[in-house]
């Protein structure tokens, strides 16, 4: 009998505490209006890490960082650490974050040279993203410098030539790559457009040399034809020294004999002279009439016409 009357009490304090918890608030439960902006400062399911963290709008975060940052742990664990927190701040496209954790990780000097491999290579690969292409390359060269292998760091030092235009270093990057990954596909797309690009620079180059051998040529022709007619060409010399060596030389302007690049008066009117198949001369020729207040233009006036 005594234990049915003391299960009977049981069972009314049980009844009495849910009837109270009805009506109970949560003290530490989120608030109706701001719910979402509470959830989304713990850390399990923050969105994005802030700019600054403070302790006391995020306290949970910054113990965590406590934790991480400790000084009570050894550099590797730090620098693994640290390594971990760039990769979550690169997998949210926090690029310039991620540079930073990985700079962190770098300096702690853990003597793991695989850690710092991987480091050189996540911090190349947030560069990248960012444009930065030079210090990318550097990083992917620092990764392979402590593993030749290393297929990230070939693959992105191929990346970042063939983007700063350097193809033939490109082409290298991958030729040293598929010698140990002969297989990778990605290595095999990188050195071909590097090559295709590399061969069209080669190719343009030899065009502006064909051509500026053209021109020199065509100059050359045109000046031996000028001189054969006994034509000479004078031009004002340029004015250098002192106002006592100008003195000596006299006030009036020294004349030079005209080169082949002064030939032309394409800039002054949009002509110049030229040479026709049949070997004959045409001058951009100014004609004034002072006595009519006139002039007339002739672009290409041919010496059988003089």
């Amino acid at each position: 009998m005594a234990s049915s009357a003391q299960q009977c009490e049981s069972d009314d304090d049980m009844d009495e505490f849910m009837d109270k918890f009805k009506t109970m608030k949560y003290k530490n439960a989120f608030s109706k209006d701001n719910w979402e902006e509470e959830f989304d400062k713990i850390p399990m399911f923050l969105k994005s890490v802030p700019d600054e963290i403070d302790p006391r709008e995020y306290p949970e975060l910054a113990s965590i960082q406590s934790i991480i940052h400790s000084e009570d742990r050894t550099p590797e664990e730090q620098a693994k650490a640290l390594k971990n927190e760039g990769n979550e701040f690169f997998k949210e496209k926090q690029y310039k974050k991620a540079i930073v954790a990985y700079t962190a990780g770098l300096q702690k000097k853990c003597g793991d040279q695989e850690l710092s491999k991987v480091l050189h290579t996540n911090r190349a690969a947030a560069h990248f993203y960012l444009g930065n292409m030079r210090s990318a390359l550097n990083d992917a060269a620092a990764a392979k410098k402590i593993s030749p292998d290393h297929l990230k760091a070939l693959i992105r030092g191929a990346q970042c030539c063939i983007e700063l235009r350097h193809y033939s270093e490109a082409v290298q990057w991958c030729d040293e790559g598929l010698k140990v990954h002969p297989t990778d596909k990605k290595l095999q797309e990188l050195r071909a457009t590097a090559d295709k690009h590399r061969r069209a620079v080669e190719r343009d180059a030899r065009k502006v040399k064909v051509k500026e051998k053209k021109l020199l040529g065509e100059k050359q022709a045109l000046l031996a034809a000028i001189k054969d007619r006994g034509i000479k060409l004078l031009q004002s010399a340029k004015r250098c020294g002192s106002d006592d060596e100008r003195e000596d030389r006299g006030s009036a302007a020294v004349m030079s004999e005209l080169s082949v690049d002064g030939l032309s008066s394409q800039e002054a009117t949009g002509h110049h002279v030229f040479q026709d198949e049949q070997g004959s001369l045409h001058w951009p020729v100014l004609f004034l009439y002072p006595e009519h207040q006139q002039s007339d233009f002739i672009s290409a006036f041919c010496e059988s016409s003089w």
